[in-house]
C-alpha cells in the first residue's frame, strides 16, 4: 500500500508548517523533537528560526545526543553549548537525550545486523516525536535524512559507535560498510517501534551538500533547492527525496548521485523497507 508524501517548491518556514498542518496528524503528549544541532563551522545546516513555527506549533522539547567522533559535540558541556551558540535555546527548551547516562536499551527482534539500540535515556521522557531533517549528501551513508534522524540521530555517543561499527563499537570507521548501512535501519526500527507509530516526519531538501551537517568543513551546496517533503513514512519520504534528486536536471545532480552512488546510500531504505519501518510505494502529493 502506498503511503503519502505531501510536497511543495516552496521553501519557508511557513510553508514547513501548513505541510505539517496538511498531514492532519495530532502528535501526542510531549513532543521530542529531532534536530541536526550542526557541527560549528558548518555552513549549511537549518537554523532554529527555520524550524521554529512547526516547532511551537506542537509545543516541542528540541533534542540531540552526541556525537562518537572528535568535535564541538561530543561531549555533554561542548555540545550544550553550542545548542546554545546556535540559538536553539533561545526559542525552545532543549534536553540532550543522553547528557547523563546511563543510555536506554532498545531491542530490534528483527534486526539484520544488530539485535539492540542504544539511545539516551531520557527519550523515556517523550510520548511521540517529531524527526526534522535536512536532506543532503553524507560522507558515510551516501545520503542524510529521516532514516538516519531516526538512528545515528536518537543514538546515544555509544550507540552511534555500535551502529557505524555493525554492533562492534570499537570498528566505529573500519566496520564492513553495508552492515553499517543495514545497522542504521535496524536502529531506526526501534525508535519507530518505541513510539507505536506516534512519529512526523519532514524533510527539506535546501543547502543540498554532498557532506553532512556534522561536518565541520563541508563542501557549498552542488544543487538547486528542490523543497520540502512531510509524510508519516521515513522509508517513502527519504525515497521521495531521492527520487526528485534523479528526477532534476540541476547541473549538481551527478554530483549528489555520485555520493549517494558510490556509499550505497539507498541500501538503507531497502533494509528499512523490509523490516516493515515503511514503504517505497508512495503517492507524491504536490502543494503550491
Amino acid at each position: 500500500m502506498a503511503s503519502t508524501v505531501y510536497f511543495s517548491r516552496t521553501i519557508t518556514p511557513e510553508k514547513v508548517l501548513a505541510l505539517f498542518e496538511t498531514l492532519g496528524v495530532t502528535l501526542p503528549g510531549r513532543v521530542a523533537v529531532k534536530v541536526h544541532s550542526g557541527e560549528k563551522g558548518n555552513q549549511n545546516f537549518l537554523h532554529p528560526e527555520f524550524w521554529r513555527p512547526v516547532i511551537e506549533k506542537v509545543g516541542g522539547t528540541v533534542v540531540e545526543c552526541n556525537t562518537a567522533y572528535k568535535g564541538e559535540r561530543d561531549t555533554t558541556e561542548k555540545h550544550r553549548r553550542l545548542l546554545s551558540y546556535h540559538g536553539w535555546d533561545r526559542y525552545f527548551p532543549v534536553d540532550l537525550l543522553d547528557g547523563e547516562g546511563p543510555d536506554l536499551k532498545l531491542a530490534i527482534p528483527e534486526g539484520k545486523t544488530i539485535k539492540e539500540n542504544y539511545v539516551g535515556k531520557n527519550l523515556a521522557d517523550y510520548d511521540s516525536m517529531l524527526v526534522l531533517s535536512h536532506f543532503k549528501g553524507h560522507p558515510m551513508g551516501g545520503y542524510g535524512g529521516a532514516i538516519k534522524q531516526l538512528s545515528i540521530g536518537v543514538a546515544s555517543s555509544y550507540g552511534k559507535a555500535y551502529i557505524h561499527g555493525a554492533g562492534e563499537p570499537e570498528k566505529l570507521w573500519s566496520a564492513d560498510h553495508d552492515a553499517f548501512l543495514s545497522s542504521m535501519a535496524d536502529a531506526a526500527k526501534s525508535v519507530i517501534d518505541y513510539f507505536e507509530g506516534r512519529i512526523v516526519y519532514v524533510n527539506v531538501m535546501k543547502n543540498m551538500s554532498v557532506d553532512c551537517d556534522c561536518c565541520a568543513v563541508a563542501e557549498d551546496p552542488c544543487i538547486a533547492d528542490i523543497g520540502i517533503l512531510v509524510s508519516t513514512d521515513p522509508v517513502a519520504i527519504d525515497k521521495a527525496c531521492v527520487d526528485l534528486v534523479y528526477a532534476c536536471s540541476d547541473p549538481g545532480r551527478p554530483h549528489l548521485i555520485e555520493r549517494i552512488e558510490s556509499r550505497n546510500g539507498t541500501y538503507t531504505i531497502d533494509c528499512a523497507e523490509v523490516l516493515s519501518c515503511g514503504s517505497k510505494e508512495y503517492t507524491l502529493v504536490e502543494i503550491e
